[in-house]
């Protein structure tokens, strides 16, 4: 993953925040390191700790604050990933069996509070107030943004403004928070921080997007999770709000039945659906208007490597397959 040419910029970078991570998973019960060191060892793609690096340097910080920073960040996420495969009953992630799937509901989600407070730990230690203000803010917003979701599970009446609020504050808050902070902890003017906050804001909404078309079009191998895998658990995601507000009559009412009894009887008729009455493309579309205005906002940050990397990173994010 970290091949990907967007990290070179920051590799050595990369390499302290994870073995930051490693000695920050200590604890005196086992099962907490087992546990921590698995759903940590996963990998995944690491966005959120990249974008706190690339925003850093891109604002001239060199120091290993911005290290904590980034080990922080991946722990907050990894937190809410212990915590989602526990409401969700996911079996998958990053093409590898769930903590839950393993050891179980409890200790997923007793790990899940330990890598928050840890975070929190080190939030202390790195004593800058406004970076705490900031993510404490920014966990709020995730939590209200699960049990929105949550409460939306199977009802096909969902509208897309509560779609993209749900997004918004699920993914794209963690991103939005990761490269206000690396501004603020860069020292960067207020316009500079401003605009790296929105660009982490519009790549959190055109991941989740995309993230949302690939659920239809992906591959179980390449995605590191099952195809098809939202509409199982009844999440309205804006592919199929789409297509019960364009699509035929048809079209809609089989979306609306699936979404409402879940499962994946119907994936088939549905991938076509969502294809053909161009719910992919809309969805794809206002991904890129989101990655254009992040691209945009970059241009307030002072030309280097760092700069480029977060616009090759935008730039990905609608052009993957994983």
């Amino acid at each position: 993953m970290t091949t990907l040419p967007f990290y070179s910029a920051v590799k050595d970078d990369f390499e302290a925040v994870n073995q930051l991570i490693m000695r920050q998973l200590h604890s005196r019960v086992p099962l907490v390191e087992k546990i921590g060191h698995y759903i940590i060892g996963a990998g995944g793609k690491r966005l959120r700790p990249l974008v706190v690096l690339l925003g850093a340097r891109a604002c001239g910080l060199s120091d290993s604050r911005q290290h904590s920073l980034a080990a922080i960040i991946e722990f907050l996420h990894t937190a809410t990933l212990l915590h989602d495969d526990v409401v969700d009953t996911s079996d998958l992630r990053r093409g590898r069996s769930t903590a839950n799937a393993l050891w179980g509901n409890a200790p997923s989600v007793l790990v899940g509070d330990f890598l928050y407070s840890r975070a929190f730990e080190m939030m202390v230690e790195l004593g800058d107030m406004a970076i705490m203000r900031t993510l404490a803010n920014a966990t709020n917003v995730i939590a209200e943004g699960e049990v929105l979701q949550l409460s939306k599970v199977r009802d096909a009446s969902t509208d897309e403004a509560t779609y993209m609020e749900v997004i918004r504050s699920k993914t794209a808050m963690l991103f939005e928070a990761s490269t206000h902070c690396a501004g603020l902890l860069a020292g960067a003017s207020q316009t500079q921080t401003e605009a790296l906050r929105q660009y982490g804001n519009a790549l959190g909404i055109a991941f989740q997007l995309v993230d949302d078309v690939l659920d239809y079009t992906g591959d179980a191998e390449s995605m590191g999770k099952n195809v098809g895998d939202d509409l199982a658990e009844g999440k309205p995601t804006l592919p199929l709000i789409y297509t019960m507000r364009e699509g035929t009559a048809e079209q809609a009412q089989l979306v609306r039945q699936a979404i409402q009894k879940g499962g994946l009887e119907d994936i088939t008729p549905i991938q076509q659906a969502v294809r053909d009455c161009g719910a992919l493309d809309y969805t794809l579309n206002l991904a890129r208007s989101q990655v254009d205005e992040a691209v945009e906002l970059l241009q307030t940050l002072p030309a280097s490597t760092y700069r480029d990397s977060l616009e090759q990173l935008a730039r990905f994010s609608i052009d993957r397959s994983f």
